[in-house]
């Protein structure tokens, strides 16, 4: 009897060996080869024709043709539209909310008269119909599918023609011909490579979705990310209202923009003004409460940042971030005990970036320091400030991008004074509100204690 052959695959970058490595020569990850059987590829004897280079002049390039959605938040990360053609994989923790969002995007197209097609591995066609009547009225063609074979799917796409498609999810397709488990490494390959070219031979959209690990990542190879146009990731707190729609990989758009929704009863529903619903339920007049100018993509967002400094009653102080860099709030800690002379080496200190939201630019380093200082004084500081800026080692305050937009949101919002760079202060033209530019973090000192 014939022994199955096996080969070794890397979960990491899909790297191929005929034995088990430690450490994968194409991506250099340990310990991430498995091992799977494969079956016998027909050799094709035909002569393949030969494609010949072109020159670039004489590449004729079209227009990206684009379609709205009916989600603003969903446009918005993709780029301005859903581009006809394109693969996109949405990525996220289980129940966070990835097939709500996609079967509302569905219903949105079909009400345009477009024809989707949804095809589901997991969930029945009656529970897909009990989310449906949850999310509202479908007047559209919606054609749902319950299937996992990669060869029925592509059969159904090819004879009904869909504008979209939805799979629900990748790591439960699988092709016949391979021997592998669904959700394995050559199985979720074959099934992304069968998808990518449906969608760029008959110029169908189509859209995958894929489960995450403990880590974070969408389970399966790394390359699948690497094959499809479009990665988001759904990001949120199970306890919490709100989740995040996030680019991390985007041939046609930004990858810095992001999507606010809020969780209801009847579906996901748009956040048109993040910076109101971050701050909403801020305390006033508390210590160690300050409101930052962020920029996520194109969009300004203001953000609570709090601290909390407390003498430590261990040998070792204890530091911890949430929502922001904890090597850069120990930097900023540093950067207080040198130049201003602050005591924090027997202070427990506590960083917070309230509302969950993740904000990693230094445009915060300001905010962070002045929460800092509040707290450790324990002065409360003026509800109506807010503040941006770069917090360099020798405590000078550098200038950031995008400054005009984010004291224009300030001022929508109703602040009074913002604390900005001096560098950008002279280049601001937003009227309605008083700006103190400062040139290093002693200056900041100052002001503490006049507000």
């Amino acid at each position: 009897m014939a022994k199955n052959k096996t080969i070794f695959f890397c979960k990491e970058c899909g790297h191929e060996s005929a034995k088990w490595l430690g450490q994968c020569p194409g991506c250099r990850q340990w310990d991430t080869f498995v091992e799977e059987p494969v079956s016998k590829k027909i050799i094709n004897t035909r002569a393949k024709s030969v494609s010949e280079p072109q020159l670039l002049q004489e590449i004729v390039a079209g227009v990206e043709t684009r379609m709205e959605s009916g989600i603003g938040e969903l446009d918005r990360v993709l780029g301005g539209g859903i581009v006809k053609g394109s693969l996109v994989l949405v990525g996220g923790d289980p129940g966070i909310g990835k097939s709500t969002l996609l079967l509302q995007m569905c219903r949105e197209i079909t009400n345009k008269m477009s024809k989707v097609l949804y095809i589901s591995g997991e969930e029945s066609l009656n529970q897909i119909k009990m989310r449906a009547n949850r999310l509202g009225v479908f007047n559209g063609e919606l054609l749902l599918l319950c299937e996992t074979d990669l060869d029925l799917i592509e059969n159904v796409i090819h004879k009904h023609q869909p504008d979209i498609v939805v799979i629900d999810s990748i790591q439960t397709i699988f092709k016949e011909e391979l021997s592998s488990a669904p959700g394995s490494v050559s199985q979720v390959r074959e099934a992304t490579g069968a998808l990518m070219r449906i969608a760029k031979s008959n110029g169908i959209t189509i859209f995958i979705i894929g489960h995450v690990t403990k880590e974070g990542v969408v389970a399966g190879p790394r390359v699948l990310e690497h094959m499809v146009d479009t990665v988001l990731y759904f990001e949120g707190d199970n306890y919490a209202s709100y989740r995040v729609l996030r680019a991390v990989k985007n041939r046609f758009g930004s990858t810095n923009e992001i999507g606010v929704f809020e969780m209801r009863g009847d579906g996901l529903a748009e956040v048109k003004n993040p910076s109101e619903y971050m701050l909403k339920g801020r305390p006033e007049g508390e210590a160690g409460s300050v409101v930052a100018a962020s920029i996520e993509g194109t969009r300004p967002i203001l953000v609570e940042v709090q601290a909390l400094i407390c003498r430590t009653n261990f040998n070792m102080p204890r530091r911890t971030a949430a929502g922001t860099d904890y090597n850069r709030v120990n930097l900023l800690m540093a950067v207080l005990e040198k130049r201003l002379g602050l005591q924090l080496s027997d202070c427990d200190a506590y960083v917070n970036v309230a509302g969950g939201m993740r904000i990693t630019e230094p445009a915060i380093d300001l905010a962070v320091i002045y929460a800092i200082l509040s707290s450790h004084k324990n002065i409360a500081l003026n509800n109506r400030i807010v503040l941006f800026g770069e917090v360099g080692l020798t405590g000078e305050v550098r200038a950031v991008n995008m400054a005009e937009q984010r004291v224009a949101e300030a001022a929508k919002m109703g602040f009074e004074v913002c604390i900005l760079p001096q560098a950008n202060k002279d280049t601001i033209k937003t009227k309605g509100i008083q700006l103190i530019g400062i040139r290093n973090i002693g200056e900041l000192l100052g002001l503490l204690n006049q507000h």
